[in-house]
């Protein structure tokens, strides 16, 4: 079976000088897949003609002109109503045209969420989508959603958070029964607003693993496979977690440029420290899923690069392997038939 995903060619930072080389990267990893780069014709052909390497890759991807690109600063209802020729809206088109399985795109969140919403529409059963994205941690990564998509989110649709990440964890990680937990201020029952602790009653009675609350720490203990919270306490778990990251690699490099036994220290460690870095490199995590969509969008960082970018095209490819959309869908409808 052939997985097919749409690239919004011109999002991100970087641009195509990024998303191509990922692409290119991503073809050459898996051999069952065929990429579709939208954008301009014109620049992406330039960045193609730059890498002899990737021509010969031809066969297995095509490019799809958009006149128009979404802006980072563009607002959600502006770039739904006013630019209809996008890279980003051609991508997410051609899902709803079942011409590929999913698409990735490193552009504006707000943006991708509310075209996404509007071209692909929602799993019947599903109130809201919400983002998933990959944590470090101890143990290897957890999984946590809602990173941002929702504020203030019902107890109802927790739950609906809950099932979704579970399915997507379940197939794509190859987890018989992901443990989860509920993200409070402290792990006893007695903690935690009243939406909290109806919940954790709703998880209990829910035919998932739920395993109780967790802290902020047992995010990154891997105290659990997937981490459930609204999209406001996700986000800022989520930024922090990356300013602590930038924030530690900053005081190793001052530590070790501090003077000249530091800096012969510092050549010594060096193997210790590529891989330190490489554990806590936020870009490995990369690529977070727009769960609860009639289709597979992964959302990529905006300052992806080549390596970032690759990453989140990996987790759209397993995603689609896995038809995650029919597995969400199918589990949502056994727990109405529940109710």
């Amino acid at each position: 079976m052939t997985i097919k995903i749409s690239i919004d060619a011109s999002s991100g930072d970087l641009g195509v000088g990024a998303t191509i080389m990922a692409g290119v990267k991503a073809l050459k990893t898996f051999q069952d897949l065929y990429l579709y780069f939208v954008g301009s014709e014109s620049a992406i052909q330039t960045e193609i003609n730059q890498h002899p390497s990737s021509q010969k890759l031809s066969h297995r991807f095509s490019v799809i002109h958009a006149s128009e690109v979404v802006a980072m600063n563009d607002s959600p209802a502006s770039a739904l109503r006013k630019k209809k020729d996008s890279s980003m809206r051609i991508a997410i088109n051609l899902v709803k045209n079942s011409q590929v399985d999913a698409c990735v795109s490193a552009g504006n969140t707000g943006a991708l969420m509310a075209i996404s919403r509007f071209v692909l529409k929602t799993i019947e059963g599903i109130d809201r989508p919400a983002i998933m994205g990959r944590m470090p941690t101890m143990t290897g990564h957890t999984h946590m959603l809602d990173l941002g998509a929702n504020v203030d989110s019902k107890p109802e649709s927790l739950v609906e958070f809950a099932i979704m990440g579970a399915m997507a964890v379940k197939h794509t990680e190859n987890i018989s029964a992901p443990t989860i937990g509920l993200l409070n201020i402290g792990e006893e029952e007695m903690k935690g607003s009243d939406k909290i602790k109806k919940t954790a009653k709703l998880l209990k009675d829910s035919t998932l693993n739920y395993v109780g609350f967790v802290e902020g720490d047992d995010i990154y203990k891997g105290s659990v496979d997937l981490v459930i919270c609204d999209g406001f306490e996700g986000n800022i778990a989520l930024k922090a977690s990356e300013g602590v990251a930038m924030m530690m690699s900053y005081y190793l490099k001052q530590a070790f440029n501090r003077n000249i036994f530091t800096k012969i220290i510092a050549i010594i460690a060096t193997p210790i420290l590529k891989n330190f870095k490489s554990t806590l490199d936020p870009g490995k995590y990369n690529g977070a899923s727009l769960l609860g969509l009639r289709g597979i969008v992964v959302k990529s960082h905006g300052g992806a690069d080549v390596d970032s970018f690759f990453y989140a095209i990996e987790e759209a490819y397993l995603e689609a392997h896995a038809k995650i959309t029919e597995k969400i869908a199918s589990q949502i409808s056994l727990e109405l038939e529940k109710q």
